[in-house]
């Protein structure tokens, strides 16, 4: 591809009105000349539309008559954009002006099936709040020869709004399934279909309000949706090697797989945790379980507001916190494998856990501490 590729960039949005003028604003605002914008309404029932109409034909509108819901928007991508290279864009999220132009150039490469970036989280106003999404690195690079023994998963991805595709990888990838996440679902994909690139610095703002998708539900909703849409991408995927004479191990994919991981130390937490009782969970941030987990309170760590605060300064001050929970009626501390560096780097701490409380289960996924006492 080269400075004439062309772009899209595909807006979904449903009733998200109060959030669209900034959305559309900067898709607008690219730096790269050759980007068209395309907002899809999704029979939305606010003033939505009335926001798309005051744009004219600097956009190109699509208006439902019923609401489809965000994967017929990936599925129709190849028939609403004719052009190279397609971004999704979620109508509560907005771009960098260079997120376009950082995209095009990796996609110098033939290769190159998908482009990715970090974005900042911001809260409902448009404020960054100092934390990216995704938290950790993003993959960068040719992994088709690792996915076959690993499996595609263990891998980081940026939600929606931080991903751009080749046309000729959707028209391979597409349709996202029933039970599958768009996002999700190409990002497996690309790591089968070709090399994904992604760029260091953040070129997009991801909104949180309250009710985005996946963040608003509930926790064992998300758990259940999070399961189903992994075991539709091991099928998929492993039928696909299959197809080509290679031999796939699915069981040893499982455990690398965040939803997989996931089901398992839920399972975990109802077995060594009473009913109703509290626990503070070490996760870095990462499961947003929104207080509860299988019935179980789950107050972060460390916590203000009942809200994750970040990684403890050192360890006195980790230590402090812990007892500050403990005293408040906290009776378990679990750390999950995200934060298991945190027991090698606080060393105090993990001298004070050690030798004041009983340890209740260790393994891969979950370390787990009797706090009561």
């Amino acid at each position: 591809m080269n400075n004439t590729t062309g772009v899209s960039i595909i807006i979904s949005s449903y009733n998200y009105g109060r959030f669209l003028n900034d959305c559309i604003d900067s898709a607008l605002s690219q730096t790269y000349t050759y980007t068209e914008v395309i907002v899809v309404d999704d029979a939305s029932s606010d003033n939505s539309r009335d926001i798309i109409a005051s744009y004219g034909s600097r956009i190109v509108p699509v208006l439902r008559e019923r609401n489809e819901g965000g994967r017929a928007t990936y599925n129709a991508a190849c028939r609403l954009s004719e052009r190279d290279v397609i971004l999704f864009l979620d109508s509560d999220d907005m771009l960098a002006p260079t997120a376009v132009e950082k995209a095009v150039e990796l996609f110098s490469d033939p290769d190159v099936v998908k482009v990715h970036w970090p974005l900042w989280k911001t809260d409902v106003r448009g404020r960054k709040t100092g934390r990216l999404d995704p938290g950790s690195p993003l993959p960068d690079g040719d992994f088709r020869e690792h996915v076959i023994d690993d499996g595609p998963f263990g891998y980081s991805f940026p939600s929606t709004s931080g991903n751009a595709y080749s046309r000729r990888f959707l028209e391979k990838a597409l349709p996202v399934p029933s039970g599958a996440y768009g996002d999700a679902y190409l990002a497996v994909w690309a790591l089968v279909l070709g090399k994904v690139r992604a760029v260091a610095q953040p070129q997009g703002y991801y909104r949180t309000h309250g009710h985005n998708n996946w963040g608003g539900a509930r926790f064992d909703q998300r758990l259940e949706k999070d399961l189903r849409h992994a075991e539709i991408c091991c099928k998929e995927v492993s039928d696909y090697y299959r197809r080509k004479g290679k031999t796939v191990d699915i069981e040893e994919w499982k455990k690398t797989s965040w939803h997989h991981r996931m089901y398992l130390s839920v399972q975990e937490i109802k077995d060594c945790i009473p009913d109703g009782d509290v626990f503070v969970l070490a996760d870095e941030g990462n499961w947003a379980t929104g207080g509860s987990v299988a019935g179980r309170s789950a107050l972060p760590f460390p916590e203000h507001n009942c809200e994750y605060w970040g990684r403890p300064p050192d360890d006195a001050t980790a230590i402090g916190e812990l007892e500050r929970q403990r005293k408040a009626g906290a009776s378990f501390l679990v750390v999950a494998w995200q934060a298991f560096w945190w027991l090698e780097y606080y060393r105090d701490l993990q001298t004070y856990l050690l030798s004041h409380f009983r340890r209740v289960l260790e393994n891969e996924r979950l370390v787990v501490f009797d706090i009561r006492t």
